[in-house]
């Protein structure tokens, strides 16, 4: 089969994916779980139990906040201790629900069979309700609630459902053993999608570099035997699992700035979470577990992990049960090496989008000292948005806001390419993301001015 990728941009990085024969191992719990109320992109879940209450594992104890929100279970069974705010992995103080551990009951009605439920309701509202009460989000890194996702709208049609396998990030490999494990969940999950969306056409995107994956998903797509779906492997190249391009590498379609991916036709949910949708809708299991890699450059390969772990778990416990913080370690990240995030505090927990522990040697994290740019256009042929990094950069350090929202700095997706491509060691990335920050900040003062114009009209003209 003829293998693809998108059009603009992207660089090579070692794939690293040093745990990848390593099977899903079930982490154990700890004596006492912190749940986040910050599990989704958008407004953070509000809390709906207090101290001394007892729950159950799937319980719910958080509703959504918003209309960009998500339900919150219980990921384990026991007695409410707190409900505090606590440090997150970045060091900023987050609402959490502290529970002690006391056993592990379930609530009833949940389905922790291995039995395989293939017949998918025939309600596109029923399905897409029952996403959003299991609390299902992305988990290719955005946590964006699925649910929402999934009900783009009367004047908004799917034309095709892209499942992401691309797991594209190095080290990373928990998408890939779903998707070796679970084959069939994965599809079934990727037909109630393409269900709850009328029917389009389905493609599961997976890098040329798991073939065990392409093998798997594409026996089960033909075992199932759900009608048009297809596996498409996509060449290894990064950033091929970002949402924008792997649409462009199987639909040929560019996103426009500042436009949504339904705008040209797709709907893109990454693999684990058409597995987390399979439990949802066919086994009534609401998002409590996940599967992180604990990988790095420094850790010996036996001693490298896929976890499946419930959300509110301290990484210091995965770190303990895993063998201890690794000699040579300098830094620990959530994520992967392009696009993770550095965990200042090991008494954070993980929450449903957590996907990695990576640990880092001092020679795969040391930056060379920043010289002049020299001009080569480096940044720019790797920007996978067809931005000017060495422009952004510029305009960030004159300061020059107007400038910088004329070029773009917004559609930013943060990927690194331009760091990671520069001979110059000029740190790119860090300055255009801060550049994003003022000019989504620009983009949001104006809207919510807008809005309070337009309300303020209102009430004067209906005082009229």
């Amino acid at each position: 089969m003829a293998k693809t990728t998108f059009s603009i941009g992207g660089v090579h990085p070692n794939d690293s994916k040093l745990a990848r024969d390593r099977k899903i191992e079930v982490l154990p719990l700890p004596p006492v779980v912190y749940v986040s109320m910050s599990q989704s992109l958008g407004a953070p879940s509000k809390p709906l139990v207090k101290a001394g209450d007892k729950v159950k594992t799937g319980q719910v104890v958080a509703e959504p906040g918003g209309f960009i929100s998500a339900f919150i279970h219980s990921p384990v069974s026991g007695t409410v201790k707190s409900v505090a705010p606590r440090k997150d992995m970045a060091g900023n103080y987050v609402t959490h629900i502290e529970i002690t551990v006391e056993g592990d009951e379930w609530m009833e009605g949940i389905d922790l069979s291995d039995t395989l439920v293939t017949t998918i309701p025939d309600d596109p509202k029923e399905i897409i309700e029952k996403i959003k009460n299991a609390g299902v989000v992305g988990l290719g890194g955005a946590t964006f609630p699925a649910h929402v996702k999934l009900n783009p709208g009367p004047n908004a049609k799917a034309e095709c459902v892209i499942i992401n396998g691309a797991e594209c990030e190095p080290y990373l490999t928990s998408d890939f053993r779903i998707m070796v494990e679970h084959p069939k969940e994965v599809v079934i999950g990727a037909a109630i999608i393409q269900k709850a969306l009328g029917g389009p056409r389905c493609v599961i995107g997976i890098e040329e570099n798991k073939p065990e994956a392409i093998e798997a998903v594409s026996k089960a797509v033909s075992e199932l035997g759900y009608p048009n779906i297809e596996v498409l492997p996509l060449m290894k190249r990064y950033p091929q699992g970002g949402e924008k391009q792997i649409i462009d590498a199987v639909m040929h379609r560019q996103v426009g700035s500042g436009a949504l991916p339904i705008s040209v036709g797709a709907v893109v949910q990454n693999a684990s979470t058409a597995f987390a949708i399979y439990e949802a809708v066919q086994k009534n299991k609401p998002l409590v577990t996940n599967v992180l890699t604990v990988t790095g450059d420094c850790l010996p390969v036996e001693k490298q992990h896929n976890y499946q772990f419930r959300i509110g778990v301290p990484f210091n416990f995965i770190a303990d049960y895993a063998g201890g913080m690794p000699e040579g370690a300098v830094k620990v990240v959530s994520g992967g090496p392009m696009m993770g995030r550095a965990i200042s505090n090991m008494e954070a927990t993980t929450v449903k989008g957590s996907s990695s522990l990576l640990y880092l040697s001092a020679k795969a994290t040391k930056r060379e000292s920043a010289s002049a740019c020299i001009r080569c256009g480096k940044c720019a042929e790797a920007c996978p948005m067809g931005l000017e990094p060495f422009l952004l950069n510029r305009l960030y350090k004159a300061g020059n806001q107007e400038e910088l929202e004329k070029n773009a700095a917004q559609d930013c997706i943060e990927c690194g390419c331009c760091l990671y491509t520069c001979p110059a060691h000029i740190p790119l990335l860090d300055n255009i993301r801060q550049a994003k920050g003022i000019v989504m900040g620009n983009i949001k003062a104006r809207a919510a001015a807008a809005k309070a114009a337009a309300e303020a009209a209102k009430s004067n003209e209906n005082k009229k």
